[in-house]
């Protein structure tokens, strides 16, 4: 297996490194493409200083923050691995898991890591059960019996993710993944991840209004051929 890994960052200076030392310690990486999408701290400063000591972080630079999903489709777009995985540039996810999704990788199906499958923590109740909705809508449209649409470890095989032909920006480009391979009927298997969320003090970012994006995405997978 030759894994990529695709870390969308915007204005993460007092994390990113941390992140970024811990993904570089597994086993199985080419290459860390890390977007930064139009950060205004010293983000950029810290990617440049990291790559310098490593060959294999990669750095796209946006002009100005495009969301999320711009991100992702960036990373996809320059991935050289068989596989991709996608990393947030918080430390609400741990590397350390990524053998748990390895473990299951298959060029036929897509692994993702539940927080729901394992006891974890969540910081705010309404963002808990905006997840369980969201998965819930999703399961019913499709058919699927996921746990944890909106999960941020997705490990996908490189020439599913290219074929899915993403259009997002933002977070919805969550649930234009899982929708898009459900309607696929590609297979998704579903293994216990660890989660330590962080508060909106902290620098987490969804909101309301994304999860909002998100129905209405699901919606429009299903409804449009």
């Amino acid at each position: 297996m030759k894994l990529s890994i695709i870390i969308p960052v915007y204005n993460e200076e007092i994390t990113i490194k941390e992140v970024l030392t811990k993904v570089l310690k597994q086993t199985l990486i080419r290459e860390v493409i890390v977007i930064d999408d139009g950060s205004k701290d010293k983000t950029l400063d810290v990617l440049k200083k990291i790559k310098s000591q490593d060959s294999k972080v990669k750095i796209i630079l946006h002009p100005e923050n495009l969301g999320k999903g711009a991100a992702i489709r960036s990373g996809i777009s320059k991935v050289t691995g068989d596989y991709l995985l996608i990393q947030d540039a918080d430390l609400e996810y741990d590397p350390e898991d990524y053998k748990y999704l390895i473990k299951k990788a298959s060029q036929k199906k897509v692994i993702y890591g539940s927080r729901l499958l394992t006891k974890n923590p969540h910081a705010y109740r309404s963002t808990y059960l905006g997840n369980v909705l969201i998965t819930k809508f999703c399961n019913l449209l499709f058919g699927t019996r996921l746990t944890d649409s909106y999960t941020c470890y997705k490990l996908l095989p490189t020439k599913i993710a290219r074929s899915l032909n993403l259009s997002s920006n933002g977070f919805e480009i969550e649930a234009e993944i899982t929708g898009s391979l459900a309607k696929r009927k590609i297979p998704i298997e579903e293994v216990p991840i660890s989660f330590k969320p962080r508060t909106y003090k902290e620098g987490k970012k969804i909101k309301t209004q994304d999860a909002l994006k998100g129905f209405l995405m699901f919606l429009k997978i299903k409804l449009v051929d």
